[in-house]
């Protein structure tokens, strides 16, 4: 009950005295639950309507949302032999233990650094989101004009998480298109394969940095090297200086055989012939002829005047004279080039070696559950959707209800009723609907309006 307070004599806004009772106490709890109650019950007929209306904008609502459909596919943790000794030597210390709790525990609190999480880190960064959203165009997809607003929705569409117990990695791509959500979720994985072995910093991987750079020079060290060689070699018509040595010391020897041979020949038919013999003058033909290979062969002397007639003349290979001095060059260049080429095979074989530890090192992925296409859509939740929105406008439903009850016993020279008519006043004055108030903007507003009002009764065929 009220407890009021004796009357005293107060002026209303309008000048009349009116007795004011001033409250002392309040109602008790009990009596102002039942009289809320009360309330609501005379007004269930505008609750069955609020009602009614929310379900109806719920289901409105929940039917016009565009669909979305979420692809999730999942990733093995690393190897064991992949992570750091310092991670090794933690999960064998914590191996006995509690396990892989333990192991994540030991290894936040040392600030080590975890292969799982250095997987989400690469596949958040902007170079892969931006290679995403070329590939896939989303800049055109998600209506975005600049590509740093594509990444960022791709972003908040994508979901990476990490089991800290088992280390496996969720990724969870959301779109309106199933087959693009599990094309995205599937391209993640191959860019991160991609970018993990771009940025590996593994010591293979800078060894085959190294080797593959020292080779690129051992290369084109080889190269001038036997082009060097080889136009010497063809300029001298040098192809094996110790083969043709011996096979230009066996040919000299034999036609200086066939020399003696010959002149033997020769002075014994002078015993018995003369000059002008046919036979005579035969072997003096041939023993011209040998004396002038054996002198091809074996090189012209030097002259008094220290120049040196060649008498290699048109001679395809070198004389033997000249051999021992085109060997010096010959086999200088003939060792630069086998000591690049095996310096190049030596390299070679390192580099391979080195792809192949570099392939170990570096920490590659393990699909656990591929990326496919989701049948049934994650997004929107239309029976939450259509019962939230229910229940809200049934909570609108009791406010209002509440308030304009109180507005109704509020009595007309209230100063707070006062106030609130005077702001809704002024706020309707500048509507659309209310009459100009001299403004020319407020009258072209209204003019507006009242086309717009009357169009579609103009509209309506009867």
């Amino acid at each position: 009950m009220r407890e009021l307070a004796p009357e005293r004599q107060v002026e209303d806004v309008n000048g009349h005295v009116v007795p004011e009772m001033e409250e002392l106490g309040t109602i008790e709890a009990p009596d102002r639950t039942v009289e809320r109650l009360r309330l609501l019950w005379s007004e269930r007929r505008f609750l069955r309507k609020t009602l009614a209306a929310g379900v109806v904008l719920g289901v409105v609502i929940a039917f016009l949302l565009p669909k979305h459909f979420q692809s999730t596919a999942q990733l093995m943790p690393p190897d064991s032999s992949d992570s750091s000794p310092a991670m090794a030597m933690v999960g064998a210390l914590v191996s006995g233990g509690s396990g892989g709790g333990l192991a994540a525990l030991a290894s936040n609190l040392l600030g080590l650094k975890n292969s799982s999480a250095v997987f989400v880190g690469i596949m958040r960064s902007y170079t892969v989101q931006e290679r995403l959203v070329d590939r896939f165009d989303l800049q055109k997809v998600y209506g975005r004009k600049f590509k740093e607003d594509a990444c960022k929705e791709l972003e908040d569409n994508t979901g990476l998480s990490e089991d800290r117990k088992s280390g496996i990695i969720s990724i969870e791509v959301t779109d309106r298109d199933p087959n693009r959500a599990a094309a995205i979720a599937g391209a993640y994985i191959e860019e991160l394969n991609r970018l993990a072995a771009e940025v590996s910093t593994s010591a293979a991987h800078r060894e085959r940095v190294f080797l593959e750079e020292r080779l690129r020079e051992v290369k084109r060290d080889l190269n001038t090297a036997a082009t060097k060689f080889s136009v010497f070699a063809s300029k001298n018509t040098t192809i094996d200086i110790d083969a043709q040595a011996k096979a230009m010391v066996e040919a000299a020897a034999t036609v200086q055989g066939e020399l003696i041979a010959a002149e033997s020949e020769l002075k014994g038919f002078e015993q018995i012939y003369t000059h002008n013999n046919v036979r005579i003058r035969a072997l003096k033909g041939r023993i011209a002829e040998l004396q002038a290979q054996l002198l091809k062969l074996g090189g012209a002397p030097p002259a008094e005047g220290g120049q040196g007639a060649s008498p290699q003349g048109d001679s395809l290979y070198p004389s033997i004279r000249q051999l021992p001095l085109l060997g010096v060059t010959y086999f200088d260049l003939y060792r630069e080039a086998k000591i690049q080429e095996a310096v190049y095979e030596a390299l070679t074989q390192q580099f391979e070696m080195a792809k192949v530890q570099e392939a170990k090192e570096t920490p590659s992925v393990k699909v656990l559950d591929k990326a496919n296409v989701p049948e049934t859509k994650s997004f929107p939740p239309r029976l939450l959707i259509i019962f939230l929105t229910t229940c809200l406008t049934l909570v609108g439903g009791v406010f209002w209800v509440q308030v304009r009850a109180r507005w109704e016993r509020t009595e007309s020279g209230h100063p707070g009723k006062i106030l609130a008519l005077e702001v809704f006043q002024t706020v309707n004055a500048h509507m659309p609907w209310s009459t100009p108030n001299g403004s020319r903007l407020h009258a072209m507003v209204h003019t507006a309006w009242v086309r717009l009002a009357r169009r579609p009764q103009a509209d309506d065929p009867r």
